[in-house]
């Protein structure tokens, strides 16, 4: 299955999307009424910590996707699909601010890591949007999967070179 297939097969299904963020976004309200005041708390910072990455891969994916859709393929914003390109976003969005009303994000396990992974999402496809922008290298012509292959090298390249600097300014 192809992402393209992927993307028709969830299109063409929207109960399957509207269940699985209902769920997510239910249970973050839910955990909020029978944990108030206790978020902080052992049991319920993990099932928040769960809940946020549930919503928080496919709401990533889909800002990732939609940069590279609006920017590299130069698709119109008419064309969008709301099942696989703005839920996600908006349900992500959502289950943040349910979550964070009753308690900080900065106490949820992991939520760090995931905002440094989002931070370098967006320094990745930046340097690909100055490299085909300056035409160094066009992306626009390439396979999918090339342009997937060439994103993971750059971002591994970015995140071992991002630890360096941090490593050499803490010392």
């Amino acid at each position: 299955m192809t992402i393209s297939e992927f993307f028709e097969v969830t299109g063409d299904n929207p109960a399957i999307v509207f269940a699985f963020f209902g769920f997510v976004i239910f249970s973050a309200i839910l955990a909020g009424i029978l944990g108030k005041g206790e978020g902080n708390e052992s049991p319920w910072k993990y099932l928040y910590s769960a809940l946020i990455y549930l919503v928080a891969i496919p709401g990533i994916f889909s800002v990732a996707f939609n940069i590279y859709l609006f920017l590299f393929e130069r698709k119109s914003v008419l064309d969008t699909n709301i099942y696989t390109q703005i839920l996600p976003i908006l349900a992500m969005v959502a289950t943040f601010f349910i979550i964070r009303a009753n308690v900080s994000l900065d106490r949820i396990p992991g939520f760090g890591k995931l905002s440094g992974l989002l931070m370098m999402i967006f320094a990745t496809m930046s340097f690909m949007w100055f490299l085909d922008k300056i035409r160094i290298f066009v992306f626009t012509f390439m396979p999918f999967q090339y342009l997937v292959i060439i994103f993971l090298v750059l971002f591994v390249v970015l995140y071992f070179g991002w630890r360096k600097i941090a490593k050499v300014e803490k010392a």
